[in-house]
């Protein structure tokens, strides 16, 4: 596949391009042109497993999927995690129906424009750079699942320990690599169009962390399969 470089995320209008990964809940490839007319689809780039809050967001898709596919909507999740240590994780972490594919390389977070950030003492340029002072100063509130709001790094090890989860070697070579990695979910129409996306990008980092509500994504999921 010809990797496909934006300037920024795909907007609504924009055809997304056709991505061919591994599949981590079935055996064979998934490809995004399975889909085109045929559905719409919902295609969630998530970073790897390792990140406590990218599971939380693709649990969170996955309680969706019956709506959608209600509605005559599929859902993709897609995660930055070696397929193995994937099949491993959703062994013991099942979620029903879930559609899900490894890209360990980030082909397809590229093509549809999501930057990975590269981390700096104190220089922010975002969304291509950004201080650990400016993440430091980042709160994250998770009710029920943190004691109150905290930074990122201390709430990503609060629920690691809670969740139990055990950083692998494959989980540590794609922190190395895609720890910046902004995540994004794209709803495209049965014709492969972006007709609404959720990202980290806009308004300066303070999306990140953040996630649609169902309700936004299931009414914009309405009036695509409409």
């Amino acid at each position: 596949m010809s990797e496909r470089h934006v300037d920024g995320p795909l907007q609504p209008g924009d055809r997304a391009p056709n991505i061919v990964l591994d599949a981590i809940t079935r055996e064979g490839k998934i490809a995004l042109d399975d889909f085109r007319g045929q559905s719409p689809i919902l295609v969630g780039l998530f970073r790897g497993l390792h990140c406590p809050f990218c599971r939380r967001h693709i649990a969170a898709q996955a309680q969706l999927d019956a709506a959608l596919r209600d509605k005559g909507v599929e859902s993709l999740t897609v995660v930055n995690t070696p397929i193995e240590r994937a099949r491993l994780y959703f062994r013991y972490h099942p979620l029903p129906n879930l559609l899900a594919a490894s890209d360990p390389e980030r082909v397809s977070h590229r093509a549809f424009g999501l930057p990975n950030l590269e981390f700096t003492e104190k220089e922010t340029e975002w969304p291509r750079k950004v201080g650990m002072d400016v993440v430091m100063s980042m709160q994250v509130d998770i009710p029920g699942e943190l004691p109150g709001p905290m930074n990122r790094l201390a709430a990503a090890e609060q629920l690691n320990n809670k969740d139990g989860y055990e950083m692998m070697e494959a989980d540590q070579r794609m922190a190395a690599t895609g720890q910046g990695q902004l995540f994004g979910q794209f709803l495209l129409d049965r014709e492969g169009i972006v007709r609404w996306a959720f990202t980290e990008v806009p308004e300066g980092g303070q999306r990140m962390f953040g996630m649609p509500s169902p309700g936004e994504l299931m009414s914009a999921a309405s009036q695509v399969a409409g």
